[in-house]
């Protein structure tokens, strides 16, 4: 009993290891663009977080700040900034990748000029 359940503990871990290792396809524009999306609202509802929480901290502070004790300056409490509306971001269209301009017009052949090899095995030093 106690080899089947190593056999049955090893066995699963070897999926769990091999899905892990297992490669997804690149994601295609519509998702990129659905993740752009998605993370600019997220972005903006964390700063319309932000600034509900410093329009309460605002609340108390000018209800305690501005009370100030026998011999201390009222402090002047910052205003929060409004986010605003909401606004997707600006997606830029890609255009599709054209023909490479090699495939289109071959380019001018170059003449080669052999370099003699006595040359070559001068410039370059023996290796040791």
């Amino acid at each position: 009993m106690k080899r089947i359940n190593q056999v049955t503990t090893v066995f699963c871990l070897s999926l769990i290891i091999c899905s892990a290792n297992a490669k997804l396809p690149a994601p295609t524009p519509e998702a990129k663009e659905a993740t752009a999306l998605a993370a600019a609202k997220t972005a903006h509802g964390n700063k319309v977080a932000d600034y509900q929480l410093c329009m309460a901290q605002d609340k108390v502070a000018r209800t305690y700040a501005t009370r100030p004790k026998a011999g201390e300056k009222p402090v002047e409490v910052p205003a929060c900034k409004d986010p605003g509306k909401f606004e997707p971001p600006v997606v830029v269209a890609v255009a599709p990748p054209t023909a490479p301009a090699a495939a289109v017009a071959p380019a001018a052949p170059q003449a080669a000029t052999p370099t003699p090899p006595a040359a070559t095995s001068a410039a370059t030093p023996a290796k040791k």
